[in-house]
């Protein structure tokens, strides 16, 4: 059993907070410009968070050389399935006889290199308010020591490369390794903040590439086919919403993007055309009632229609009406509404289901307004 699915078993109200990668690399850059002007490496430093509280973190490894500190701590981000716990942050620190602070990413910080995100393009994944805090204990220290020079900070993150590749930082433009993240300075366990965010900055990226036809999936797989499906889209254009659709659909509305395709598989869509617009397992169960529903409107003989409320999973009925072209439809309509009705704007809609195996199900395609007679409520 590894870390994450250990930690994923406990008790909710019981699971400890972590710290991000940006309160790990403000605390490290505190204990290495420190030692560099004291001569002593000190065994934990405790900084002030953007959440309003003190955190002590403690050095885990250092190295000192010719003019030069580096400093090391362990993340621990808690009980939160991060990709990022236990990476190794460090922060190396030098004098510079070129005034100023110089913030820069090393070794696993990846560099921007497209725009919508909130970093330059160019300049390492280092977000603003981790380089807010980072800028602040240096200016911190130089106020206390009163040092008359300037300062240079790497962050680095000795497997951060390996990391990101957990991430989706390669589909924003991100390269090279993971991005110093974090506004509270907290993690908090199954918050889902990191996910969303991603989200927003991947239609942020896409905006800024030009793209007006997004495709949103639920996950790697639904993205491959959406991908095959939607060969000529660049591949900005592709964002995985995980279990979060009605949180990008609202996100798309809001940058304005004419046309979206929703992308996915029976598990998940069979929620999104009943209106759940949060699918993770726990957010709502799969009616079975709604999907035999669904059957009755469009045909299918009553038979069917008992043996889909015995069904075990959304998956199985996908089995049993394969092709049964109008109830797939029907139900790629209803997800269209939905979407339609949720993001409360202009903007073209199409649905696609597929089946595990590749297989097109169904799909409804462009469609723009709701039609009241076509909307299966259940």
């Amino acid at each position: 059993m590894n870390v994450q699915s250990k930690r994923s078993k406990k008790d909710p109200s019981r699971m400890r907070h972590g710290y991000t990668t940006g309160s790990c690399a403000t605390a490290m850059t505190k204990a290495a410009l420190q030692a560099l002007v004291t001569g002593k490496v000190p065994n934990e430093v405790t900084i002030y968070l953007p959440v309003g509280q003190y955190a002590t973190f403690r050095v885990s490894a250092f190295e000192v050389s010719d003019g030069q500190v580096m400093c090391e701590t362990i993340k621990d981000a808690g009980d939160d399935p991060d990709a990022t716990h236990q990476a190794r942050i460090q922060s190396t620190v030098r004098f510079s006889k070129e005034k100023g602070i110089h913030l820069d990413g090393g070794v696993g910080v990846g560099r921007v290199t497209k725009a919508g995100i909130p970093v330059p393009v160019g300049q390492a994944a280092i977000n603003p308010v981790p380089r807010k805090m980072i800028l602040g204990v240096v200016h911190e220290v130089v106020e206390k020591f009163k040092l008359n020079c300037g300062v240079e900070v790497i962050i680095s993150v000795p497997d951060g490369e390996e990391i990101a590749k957990k991430t989706l930082n390669g589909r924003l433009g991100i390269i090279g390794g993971i991005s110093i993240l974090g506004t509270r300075g907290t993690v908090v366990p199954f918050s889902s903040s990191a996910y969303m965010a991603s989200i927003v900055q991947a239609i942020n990226v896409a905006k800024e590439a030009g793209c007006e036809h997004l495709v949103i999936t639920t996950g790697g797989r639904s993205e491959k086919f959406a991908m095959q499906q939607y060969s000529d889209l660049q591949e900005e254009a592709f964002i995985e919403m995980g279990d979060f659709v009605g949180f990008t659909l609202k996100n798309i509305a809001k940058k304005k993007i004419p046309r979206v395709s929703l992308v996915g598989m029976m598990g998940k869509f069979s929620k999104v055309a009943q209106g759940v617009m949060m699918v993770h397992s726990k957010s709502a169960p799969i009616s079975f009632e709604f999907l035999a529903g669904i059957a009755n409107k469009v045909g299918v003989d009553e038979t069917m229609q008992r043996e889909i409320l015995q069904a075990n999973t959304a998956s199985q009925v996908g089995e049993m009406l394969q092709g049964n072209e109008a109830f797939f439809e029907d139900l790629c309509k209803n997800c269209c509404y939905y979407a339609i009705n949720h993001m409360n704007t202009d903007i073209k809609v199409s649905t696609t289901l597929y089946a595990m195996n590749g297989d097109c199900l169904g799909k409804a395609e462009n469609i723009d307004e709701l039609d009241e007679n076509d909307w299966y409520r259940g």
